[in-house]
């Protein structure tokens, strides 16, 4: 009984110093690290903007579900050499803001919408050369699919499975249903500082508070974190500071936790998109994707005049991340491209 009377009386505290630690630290996150481009208003939100480079043409990189554009890091700069190159945080992630109108649902065709206002508000109309990792992949054809005018060429990074994820298996709505509620749960540990506090913790070579934390907040919460984790470390060191900041912060984990439940219904929409052939298509797919991952994707580049499949050995789902000189290497051979690149090279389906 007294030691339930003592928790009573600390727990109060402990919030208070929570809240206080957090509201400190995402104020020094704003100093010590400013968004690298600028915030486009598009009326539904302001958007982060990261533009790099001068040369015709334009490159819009499209990061995945969660991700934002430091994803991107390691290809951008690269890619600003020969071209004007753009990434950009979809609403609530990075340095972006959560939608103001929180009752406007997460749908595909909203965030097409974002994108092209986007686009448009910071002048960015040429054509446009569209890179899309995993989810980001398939907003990228979907984009094609509804302005097809605007778009010159298509590279999907290890593109999530329509096929799987737009069917709702029962294996999948499990996975949805464990995501959403690490993720809400992660936004309401956020605003009281405990993500803020684990991940320092992490940084410094602790485990077991982070562990105990992750299993707190979901059964399937040890593995998501540790798997980010592994695919945080692939990023430059000067970096990894940054994404700490980023996932201290409960807006991220509300707008994942709207991405993932969106995921169902965007795969089903895409489904019933396809993309035009005269757009050149050519789809990288990481050295453990699934057979039938392979075959949907070959579908896909088989449908283009100037479509090719490759499967990149030894690789895993960040391939950005991974292997930074094929994405460059893929997209320069796409704007500037050889004889043999013309000549159509798709993915045998039979292997």
């Amino acid at each position: 009984m007294a030691l339930l009377l003592v928790l009573l009386l600390i727990l109060p505290w402990l919030l208070i110093m929570g809240v206080a630690f957090r509201t400190l630290g995402s104020w020094i996150d704003g100093r010590r690290f400013p968004p690298p481009g600028r915030l486009v208003d598009i009326d539904s939100c302001r958007l982060h903007l990261n533009q790099q480079g001068a040369s015709q043409p334009l490159v819009v990189l499209e990061a995945g579900i969660a991700a934002t554009s430091i994803s991107w890091s390691l290809v951008q700069a690269r890619l600003a050499e020969f071209s004007t190159v753009c990434s950009y945080d979809r609403a609530g992630l990075g340095w972006s803001e959560l939608r103001r109108d929180r009752s406007v649902p997460c749908t595909l065709q909203h965030m097409l919408g974002e994108l092209d206002a986007l686009l448009r508000k910071a002048e960015l109309v040429t054509p446009l050369f569209l890179v899309g990792h995993s989810f980001g992949g398939l907003l990228v054809r979907a984009f094609a699919h509804s302005h097809p005018e605007r778009v010159a060429g298509l590279v999907l990074v290890d593109h999530i499975s329509l096929a799987d994820w737009g069917r709702g298996s029962r294996t999948n709505a499990d996975r949805i249903r464990a995501g959403v509620r690490l993720s809400r749960r992660g936004a309401i540990l956020a605003r009281i500082g405990v993500v803020r506090v684990a991940l320092s913790v992490l940084h410094a070579g602790g485990r077991w508070f982070p562990r105990h934390v992750a299993h707190a907040v979901a059964r399937q919460g040890t593995g998501l974190m540790e798997s980010l984790a592994r695919e945080v470390v692939k990023l430059p060191r000067e970096l990894h500071s940054t994404v700490r900041a980023h996932w201290s912060r409960a807006k991220g984990f509300i707008a994942m936790a709207e991405y993932l439940e969106a995921l169902p219904a965007c795969a089903a929409a895409g489904l019933t998109m396809s993309v035009p052939a005269n757009i050149p298509v050519t789809i990288l797919s990481a050295g453990n994707a699934t057979a039938d991952e392979l075959h949907e994707r070959g579908t896909w580049a088989a449908r283009s005049a100037r479509g090719r499949h490759l499967q990149v050995p030894g690789t895993g789902h960040w391939l950005q991340l991974e292997r930074p000189d094929l994405i460059v290497a893929t997209v320069r051979e796409m704007i500037e491209p050889t004889e043999q690149f013309e000549a159509v090279v798709r993915w045998d389906s039979n292997c």
